[in-house]
């Protein structure tokens, strides 16, 4: 008996189509490893249809004034709130994760960062007139900048469509955005939502691949690019952008440095780590993915490590006891075992470093030490649930070893020692520091890190100002 699968569709000036050449890729519930819809592989007929329509919406949502924008954020974050099981439920069967994890630790950040960037809506103010010149007084004007083309990543497909769209629109921006090819459901789904509270054109999904985001990206609509996902496709943006000097906001890959001293609470801080470096299977760029521990408390530390990991449980979204849920496609699942599968010989597994079951794309959580800097899973990004651990001597070769990859997004310390705390937050270099925690984020707070993890920030009043422009008014006194 065959399934039929469900028929996913853009969403382009208020309507909802197919591409304009009919194609489609199928899309796969990576928790079973079958195809459940199609989704449009859109092309570039589809890219004008959908940048001509938000470039045609752009005046009048330009024009709003902050207070209508304010009013149309909060509904869209009502809607969402009261359609929650439906979008927790499709974000599901579109990643494999946990439902109960998906809905106590997405949807209610999703909410409130919507929340607040419909406040910031009303805080889009350049600085206070004044004279500079004899005669003349001078306004800087805060704006919007057009129209944004935008690509979300498939490791949180909603919220990282949230942290797109909710700051451009906010500031009176027209969005097309662009799901992954591997988790477009979502978003589609919230495009139903938005396109109920929104005027037509003002928000705007096309699906497809790498060739319809670079459709996007190298369209002469948009006057910015925003992208989240690996350093080749945010270099690949960048170049493609700076064809006609677009705005570029990059959110990159990460590989986050966990700085644990002899004096922190050995088994807080492995309990506490492995949580965040295992969750969502440890695709999050910010993932506490590499530790660093004093070698006076390597060996304690790794054993509690490894039975942290031992007791950590994935499976499928219905099971309650689970932390997480599968890779997200069989690429990266391949990826993941083969960072293990070539691990060189003064390596060690402690814990998992297998595939799970026979049926989707499940890793167990992983642990491997005996690591030295210039291996290649300290260097790269392995975006899944493994953590390496490597020891040091005293808090210089910590901080060397901390900052000796290509990656500054973010990083944590864990000590009882505030100065050895407040050194280390000053010299790590990464967009984000967390103490004695790792992982946390809240919207007023900006996320966004260095070097190759890319530049601009998400969230915060600084993720806000990236989607608007400064112009400067002077006006002569004399009439």
């Amino acid at each position: 008996m065959t399934t039929e699968l469900r028929r996913l569709r853009n969403y382009i000036g208020g309507e909802f189509k197919d591409a304009a050449d009919g194609r489609t890729t199928e899309v796969v519930n990576p928790a079973t490893g079958e195809a459940y819809a199609t989704a449009p592989l859109s092309g570039q007929a589809d890219v004008d249809a959908a940048m001509a329509a938000a470039a045609a919406a752009f005046p009048a949502w330009r024009d709003a004034t902050p207070s209508e924008r304010q009013k149309a954020l909060l509904k869209i974050a009502d809607a969402f709130e009261a359609r929650a099981d439906e979008l927790v439920a499709t974000e599901s069967e579109n990643t494999g994760k946990p439902l109960g994890l998906t809905a106590s630790e997405e949807l209610p950040p999703m909410v409130d960062q919507i929340r607040f960037f419909a406040g910031a809506a009303r805080l889009l103010e350049g600085r206070s007139a004044g004279e500079y010149m004899e005669g003349m007084t001078s306004i800087v004007r805060r704006e919007p900048v057009g129209v944004c083309a935008q690509v979300a990543p498939w490791n949180y497909p909603m919220m990282m469509a949230v942290w797109k769209f909710a700051p451009a629109l906010a500031a009176g921006n027209t969005v097309v955005l662009k799901p992954s090819d591997t988790t477009p459901a979502s978003t589609i789904l919230m495009a139903e939502i938005i396109g109920s509270i929104l005027p037509k054109g003002v928000f705007n999904v096309v699906c497809g691949d790498r060739d319809t985001g670079r459709a996007m990206v190298e369209h002469r609509t948009p006057a910015m690019a925003s992208i989240t996902g690996s350093v080749r496709a945010g270099m690949q943006v960048a170049e493609s952008a700076s064809k006609d000097v677009k705005r570029v906001h990059l959110e990159l890959g990460g590989k986050a440095p966990v700085v644990v001293f002899e004096d922190a609470d050995i088994a807080k801080a492995a309990e506490d780590i492995a949580v965040a470096g295992f969750f969502n299977a440890g695709q999050d760029c910010t993932a506490a993915c590499r530790v660093l521990v004093h070698e006076s408390i390597h060996d304690e530390f790794v054993a509690a490590l490894a039975k942290n990991a031992a007791d950590t449980k994935t499976g499928q979204p219905d099971d309650e006891d689970v932390l997480y849920g599968p890779l997200n496609n069989p690429n990266q699942l391949k990826q993941v075992a083969g960072f293990i599968e070539r691990l060189p010989a003064h390596a060690k597994v402690e814990a998992g470093g297998h595939q799970v079951g026979e049926k989707g794309y499940f890793y167990a959580p992983t642990v491997v030490s005996g690591l030295k800097q210039d291996d290649e899973i300290i260097q790269n990004e392995v975006f899944g649930p493994v953590i390496t651990v490597q020891s040091f001597t005293d808090e210089d070769q910590a901080l060397a070893y901390a900052n000796d990859v290509e990656f500054a997004l973010a990083s944590s310390v864990w000590t009882k020692d505030h100065g050895r705390a407040m050194r280390m937050s000053k010299n790590l270099d990464f967009g984000c520091v967390w103490i004695n925690t790792h992982i946390p984020l809240v919207a007023e707070m900006p996320h966004g890190g260095y070097k190759k993890s890319g530049y601009g920030k998400d969230l915060s009043a600084y993720g806000f100002e990236d989607y608007t422009r400064i112009k400067h008014v002077m006006t002569s006194l004399d009439g």
